[in-house]
């Protein structure tokens, strides 16, 4: 999410010696608006990790579940071949009804029936951009049922659901709580889509592209032609999963399937030239949408730096953030100079991409300056509370393509040392670790992100490889959180990428303990936004011992144990090199970012302190190597780029995987080995 403006401006955006950014957090009224669901088109609801083919999962049995058999079934009523109709669920929902709950295009069941209307009048939804000091999620706000409009009112890709009721004869009812029904529903719209644009009920999947790109809703030819590609690469591949309702749903792999791509223009669709200026691969949709570089105030400027990276940077992050707000506040906030900037936001909805932020130059987005400087910034349309309404699987397709892009052009490692969430990045100083923020939260499928990235979190090592990739089943792993809606409240049961740590392998051990964010040694909490004992999917650590299911790992400096059974494991063996103190040193400094020495600095530059965390890395303990960089330091404080100035150190830094964030050593300080036996 982008971080509070409140920060100082070295700690937050910029140099702590240039002017203070006098903003204050926005908010975008005290009551949520029906609008917010009007611009969005071809929603599709919500994040669940798939066990694909590709990770080796098993298939179903040769009858398969309940609900595949209510895919053939509906398949042969309507004339739908069974890999269109499966692929345009996967792409919807990833075959998940969510137990009912709409999307926010309000979305009902495995193939995305819209209903817009009733979604608005029967469930709480976050209000645009109400967010707390930290950014992080406040209170749900219901819409005023004054402000609903009429079914008819709506565009027709937010009401698929009645037409469906007209198509089969079903209750509105029974296509939103019943998956059966719903997918009965779904086959019905493709069929009358292909009757509708004078094509055969063929058998051959290859002849239903327009159809399925009709399915998105989408208004222009690029973003229907992007989703009916990705759903064609899922009929490619194939794809097999277990739904959170238990149901295994298997897609078999039809690798030579060719769909008519020229079938796209019986839709009568736009379609818009792309600005010159974006910077993002072809086969996402993305827009120019530029942030303001504008001089304002007495010195005072906003809201990014100009650059020339990476000649004079180099780029080696990539950091996930949500929004914490809605598509048409987000646009608005960052479209305002006296506001915080990203390079890219990405729409729930669609996956519809608007780029902000030319990559040569610096955004302010992730509340470290060290990291601004050195990363690209993607904010995705969401609440990390609501993973089923914002965080889609086009959303998520979207921004793996835009991040293979990304990182083959800039050489950034997929791993997630260079995959950076908001909540992995470090405080500055001690004083800044409580107010970092905590978005995409635990709800974020890395598993599943990686895997459409092309570098899914595999086993590299046997139990003596000395490391362990956290790795827990997304849809089974369901640790208990509070504080999604009302404070002290349990968060409804949910799948989820990160494992509780306590500190001793029992359940009823306490948890870990993080002395940044509780100087008073106070424990962590099970709180949804607490990161002080959590690990999560694909983060390495160094074992530090086993005890029956449990597994024990380095973390913050302490002995922290996860639950990890042979029979259900969230972990995988792995290795690599992990850095450990010197021989003699009893403890090694931390810090939260990688500056130079003062002697590096030329006159003009004020030195900048290399504060401490107050952490400590203590001997005998092991933590993952990340990488190796000298310090730097971008100094801009200027509206002409002509006064910037790289300074350049000689002091070695290795990053490393020290807690739920990342920290930095000096290379001065430790010993680098291999991990394992």
């Amino acid at each position: 999410m982008p971080e509070s403006a409140q920060d100082s401006a070295h700690d937050a955006n910029r140099d702590p010696s240039g002017p203070t950014r006098r903003t204050t957090l926005r908010t975008a009224g005290a009551a949520a608006s029906a609008a917010f669901l009007l611009p969005l088109v071809s929603a599709t609801p919500a994040a669940y990790a798939d066990q694909s083919r590709a990770e080796g999962a098993e298939g179903p049995p040769a009858d398969g579940g309940a609900l595949q058999r209510a895919f053939a079934a509906a398949a042969a009523e309507y004339g739908v071949p069974l890999s269109v109709l499966l692929g345009v669920s996967y792409l919807q929902s990833r075959w998940d009804g969510h137990r009912g709950a709409p999307s926010v295009t309000g979305g009902y069941g495995p193939m995305h029936l819209t209903d817009a209307h009733t979604a608005l009048l029967g469930a709480p939804h976050h209000s645009q951009g109400t967010e707390d000091a930290r950014g992080d999620l406040a209170r749900p706000l219901r819409v005023p049922k004054a402000t609903v409009p009429e079914p008819r009112r709506l565009p027709a890709r937010l009401r698929t659901l009645g037409r469906a009721a007209e198509l089969t004869g079903l209750s509105a009812e029974a296509l939103r709580g019943d998956e059966s029904a719903n997918v009965r529903g779904g086959a019905a719209l493709l069929a009358a889509a292909q009757k509708r644009l004078g094509l055969p009920r063929s058998e051959d999947p290859a002849d239903w592209y327009a159809a399925v790109a009709a399915y998105s809703g989408a208004d222009d030819a690029t973003a229907a032609g992007v989703f009916a590609d990705e759903v064609y690469s899922v009929i490619r591949g194939g794809a097999s999963r277990t739904t959170a309702d238990g149901e295994r749903v298997s897609l078999d792999a039809a690798p030579g399937v060719a769909p008519d791509t020229r079938q796209l223009r019986t839709l009568g669709l736009a379609s818009p030239a792309r600005d010159p200026r974006v910077e993002a691969p072809k086969d996402v949709s993305c827009e120019w949408l530029p942030a303001p570089y504008e001089e304002f105030g007495d010195n005072d400027y906003g809201n990014h730096d100009l650059g020339e990276r990476p000649s004079s940077q180099s780029i080696d992050y990539i950091v996930i953030h949500d929004t914490e707000g809605s598509w048409d506040t987000t646009l608005k906030l960052v479209q305002d100079p006296t506001y915080v900037s990203w390079q890219y936001t990405l729409r729930s909805s669609d996956g519809h991409i608007a780029q902000h932020v030319p990559l040569k130059d610096v955004a302010w987005h992730a509340g470290n300056w060290y990291v601004n400087a050195k990363s690209i910034g993607l904010e995705h349309e969401g609440f990390l509370t609501a993973p089923d309404a914002w965080y889609t699987e086009a959303m998520y397709r979207s921004s793996a393509r835009l991040v293979r892009y990304l990182a083959k052009r800039f050489d950034i490692p997929l791993d997630r040392q260079h995959i950076l969430g908001h909540d992995n990045v470090p405080g500055t100083t001690t004083g800044t670790i409580p107010g970092m923020h905590t978005d995409p939260g635990p709800y974020w499928d890395w598993a599943h992100y990686f895997t459409l990235l092309g570098a899914p979190f595999q086993r590299t090592a046997g139990s003596s490889g000395g490391l362990v990739t956290i790795r827990p089943d997304y849809d089974t792993n369901r640790p208990a959180y509070t504080d999604c809606e009302t404070a002290g409240q349990a968060c409804a049961p949910h799948g989820s990428a990160a494992v509780r740590l306590h500190t001793a392998p029992s359940a009823d051990a306490p948890l870990v303990k993080d002395i940044g964010l509780r100087p008073d040694g106070s424990d962590s909490t099970t709180g949804v936004n607490d990161t002080g004992a959590r690990a999560t999917t694909g983060q390495q650590f160094a074992v530090a011992g086993h005890e029956g299911d449990w597994t024990a790992i380095w973390y913050l400096g302490q002995r922290a144990w996860f639950q990890n059974p042979k029979r259900r494991p969230t972990a995988v063996g792995a290795k690599g090199l992990v850095v450990t103190p010197k021989d003699g040193a009893a403890e090694v400094t931390v810090y939260g970012r990688a500056y130079p020495e003062k002697e590096a600095y030329p006159e003009g530059v004020p030195v900048q302190a290399v504060s401490p965390l107050p952490y400590k890395l203590l001997a005998g303990q092991s933590y993952p190597l990340g990488l190796r960089t000298r310090g730097e330091y971008l100094w801009a404080t200027t509206f002409d780029p002509a006064g910037h100035k790289v300074v350049r150190g000689q002091d070695v830094y290795y990053q490393i995987q020290f807690g739920h964030r990342v920290a930095f050593v000096r290379a001065a300080d430790v010993t680098v080995r291999r991990s394992g036996k």
